[in-house]
């Protein structure tokens, strides 16, 4: 078995309100932003703070934690796709600020919502199959750099965050059990979630909606196939932060009680790879999460990419 040990998070200490939004678009509307995104305010990384920085904050909190021994990680993950530099990887410049042993393999992976729960499937992989032990997880994002602060599509939903977790064979003092995922890509999408070169991010809000409503389901649909449950028999279901608009129509679509699709990001927006893993430890920090609560945490946007895992929790938080 693989198990999730810890997670921590971090977000800027920037905070950006729908007001602040309105002030710099005048024709805007703070009241209808919210009604629109569920969102009042959102992290910004400052103009010096980088996704790795984030990123970074976050595994430090986690490896400083009783228990946790930062000598033992043998794999670094960091998923982003706000990279400091083309090139290194930012991985290889996480695992020297860290402390991590030189023997530690430090990789970086590009993806965007999707990002923590494909990484739970890889690192999931790798303990399985002995290839490591213990899996440090970062992911990172900083999309309001790209972000047009006049383009209400995107400027009114992105913030910026980063979370770690640290997924091991060892079950002692383990927060959840990592099951099965199911992975899913369509390319074919990919030009409705861009930033192409020198240009700001541009999102095609209506067709991106559509993918969400048509792939998420069918996705949560085959895991639970997969580990032979029914929908009612899921405790928790902790899909990506995108907007409230759109999860009240998926569970509105799925017929998921309000209280088993809880959506928290009102103070936050959409943090990108970093939504699960912060709802994850909201959800566990205020007791929503319960010793053997079976959760699917789903992942989905740029790409198109998709995945969604099954998480059973052992521990109250």
């Amino acid at each position: 078995m693989v198990y999730l040990r810890d997670i921590e998070v971090s977000l800027p200490e920037t905070v950006r309100s729908n007001e602040d939004l309105v002030r710099m678009n005048p024709t805007w509307d703070a009241g209808k932003i919210y009604a629109k995104t569920g969102i009042r305010a959102r992290r910004v990384a400052g103009p010096d703070e980088t996704a790795a920085d984030l990123g970074c904050r976050a595994a430090a909190r986690l490896l400083d934690r009783p228990g946790v021994d930062r000598s033992q990680v043998d794999t670094l993950l960091f998923c982003t796709e706000s990279p400091d530099y083309p090139l290194p990887p930012t991985a290889c410049t996480l695992q020297t600020r860290l402390g991590l042993s030189v023997d530690c393999a430090a990789l970086d992976y590009n993806l965007g919502c999707s990002g923590f729960t494909y990484g739970l499937w890889l690192a999931n992989a790798l303990v399985e199959s002995a290839s490591a032990k213990n899996v440090l997880l970062i992911v990172a994002d900083t999309y309001s750099k790209y972000c047009n602060p006049h383009d209400l599509a995107t400027a009114a939903i992105f913030g910026d965050g980063g979370a770690a977790a640290l997924i091991t064979a060892d079950s002692g003092r383990a927060l959840a059990k990592i099951g099965a995922t199911v992975l899913g890509t369509d390319g074919r999408g990919a030009e409705h979630l861009i930033v192409r070169g020198g240009a700001y991010l541009a999102m095609n809000g209506p067709a991106v909606y559509a993918f969400t409503l048509s792939a998420v389901q069918s996705s949560i649909q085959k895991l639970l196939d997969k580990v032979g449950l029914q929908w009612q028999d899921v405790d928790l279901f902790l899909l990506h932060q995108a907007n409230r608009y759109m999860l009240d129509q998926l569970r509105i679509n799925m017929q998921i009680p309000a209280e088993k699709m809880p959506i928290d990001m009102e103070d936050v927006g959409n943090t990108v790879s970093a939504s699960i893993p912060l709802l994850v430890r909201r959800c566990a920090d205020r007791a929503i999460l319960k010793a053997k609560d079976r959760c699917v945490l789903a992942g989905f946007g740029v790409g198109y990419s998709w995945a969604t895992t099954f998480v059973e929790w052992l521990a109250a938080g």
